[in-house]
């Protein structure tokens, strides 16, 4: 199975569900950068009030205007934007009896601000959290594989370049998607859909660091894996 999806920062738990349910998450990073997705921001979730809620942006600018790819945003002040970043990390999970492993693991992600790019930082901080909870899938970059154009048609052939028999769709993605170009080349398409209640309540909105600060990765792992992965999220 693979999930095709843009690098986004400290990801939604529907994304990271989902990527964690494949074996390969195809960063989507040759397409447009669009400033109200989340390939630069996170909403955080107060660890003792989820309903209280803030903006996590890393402050970026296009180089190409509107036509700027997301693998070449640029962030603005790098240095001002790692310090904001880390400070209000801290600030909303530093209680969290998980927070040593979390701050541990984040190192990396800050280390990504001094690339100067945007989606390096998006990708580094979804695989710290893949990583914290288990993930033993592959990492390919849309950039690096062969597609034609035609949206639905680029997903295809995306899929099929990673040798994938089942394309993980998001809800989103199935108002759009043409299956035309996945039955051709023989790539089933199945809908992703997590749960809606407990921690999923929130997980089309809130960054998946709530969840791990407050229940803990392996928690948060065993919750996506339930009742049977992957099949318990999917509906042909």
């Amino acid at each position: 199975m693979c999930a095709i999806h843009q690098p986004n920062v400290f990801p939604r738990l529907s994304t990271l569900a989902k990527l964690f349910a494949a074996d390969t998450w195809i960063v989507l990073d040759d397409v447009q950068f669009t400033r109200r997705d989340y390939q630069h921001r996170a909403r955080l979730a107060d660890l003792d009030a989820p309903a209280r809620q803030r903006w996590l942006t890393i402050p970026t600018r296009l180089p190409s205007g509107r036509s700027t790819l997301i693998r070449d945003a640029l962030i603005d002040d790098p240095a001002l934007a790692r310090r904001r970043t880390e400070g209000m990390l801290r600030q909303h999970y530093r209680n969290s009896p998980h927070w040593s492993a979390l701050a541990q693991a984040l190192a990396p992600v800050l280390d990504a601000f001094a690339t100067e790019r945007t989606a390096a930082v998006a990708e580094t901080s979804t695989r710290l959290l893949l990583d914290l909870l288990g993930w033993p899938g592959q990492i390919l970059a849309s950039s690096d594989l062969p597609a034609r154009p035609g949206r639905s048609q680029r997903l295809a052939d995306l899929a099929a370049a990673t040798g994938a028999r089942t394309y993980l769709c998001g809800t989103g993605g199935m108002t759009y998607l043409d299956p035309a170009p996945f039955k051709a080349q023989d790539v089933a398409v199945l809908p992703f859909r997590p749960p809606a209640t407990g921690i999923w309540s929130t997980g089309r909105r809130v960054s998946a660091l709530w969840a791990l600060a407050a229940l803990g990765p392996q928690a948060v792992a065993a919750r996506c894996r339930a009742p049977a992965p992957p099949e318990a999220m999917l509906e042909a």
